[in-house]
């Protein structure tokens, strides 16, 4: 199978679900983008977050990538869309607000996305702190990389104590970590008002860190940040995009080992 071929049986395995579909609203959406090809080809997906399907999908990731999906529904249909799982990719903002009623009310940035932001700033704090202590013949953060990204309940017993003992030394690494943990403890909330009071007390935190990939986190996230606190009423992520991102990356790869 070659490329095209795989998108021209995407393609027309979705044209005949929108036949189906007919007027039927779907009250969920998650937005992505895949990339094939080592980041130099992308597709547009939108994907039903309750039914877990595709229901459109796009070449590249601009802006009339998405606009096509808002010209396939009836406008009973946008209108029985009530949130919107993203990322926080321009071009699909600005989609959205241009197709669909209220949307700084529906979009949802996906707190999978956002996680993966502070894990990216604390891999950023590592990298220096690594450096620089084993420079000075400290090895304390070689090969901990993956333990300052995952959740410390799913490590090994030997492991999670080893970790403990890092989290409560004096590294920078490990105020990084504590500010990312406590940035996601957003999530647990129920309520909007205390959240926006941790959110504010978090922020005043990280500016005053002294560690500029969390300051520069903390101020992105404070852009972003009605949009992230939307969660909160519509309780979406991109979870089940991710899965079927992950289906379709397999299928695109099975093919191009055969691409001629």
């Amino acid at each position: 199978l070659t490329w095209d071929e795989i998108h021209g049986i995407m393609e027309r395995a979705v044209k005949r679900g929108l036949q189906r579909r007919n007027a039927e609203v779907v009250d969920a959406i998650g937005v992505d983008e895949k990339a094939f090809r080592k980041g130099h080809s992308y597709l547009t997906l939108v994907n039903d977050l309750q039914r877990g399907r595709v229901l459109y999908v796009a070449e590249d990731r601009k802006q009339r990538s998405l606009d096509g999906f808002w010209e396939t529904l009836t406008p009973a249909q946008i209108g029985g869309i009530r949130a919107v799982a993203m990322d926080m990719w321009d071009p699909y903002i600005a989609s959205v607000r241009e197709h669909l009623p209220e949307a700084d009310r529906k979009i949802v940035f996906d707190k999978f996305h956002v996680a993966k932001h502070l894990g990216d700033a604390v891999d950023k704090v590592r990298r220096k702190e690594h450096k620089t202590l084993k420079a000075a013949g400290d090895d304390r953060l070689a090969g901990t990389r993956y333990d300052w990204l995952r959740n410390p309940a799913a490590m090994e017993p030997r492991d999670r104590k080893e970790f403990a003992e890092l989290r409560k030394s004096e590294l920078k690494t490990a105020r990084a970590w504590a500010l990312k943990e406590t940035a996601l403890a957003l999530y647990g909330y129920i309520y909007e008002r205390p959240a926006r009071k941790h959110f504010r007390w978090w922020q005043n935190w990280a500016a005053r860190s002294r560690l500029e990939p969390m300051i520069d986190v903390a101020r992105m996230l404070k852009r972003r940040f009605e949009n992230i606190i939307t969660y909160l009423k519509h309780r979406i992520t991109n979870a089940s995009s991710e899965s079927i991102n992950a289906k379709i990356q397999w299928v695109a790869g099975f093919g191009e080992k055969f691409d001629c």
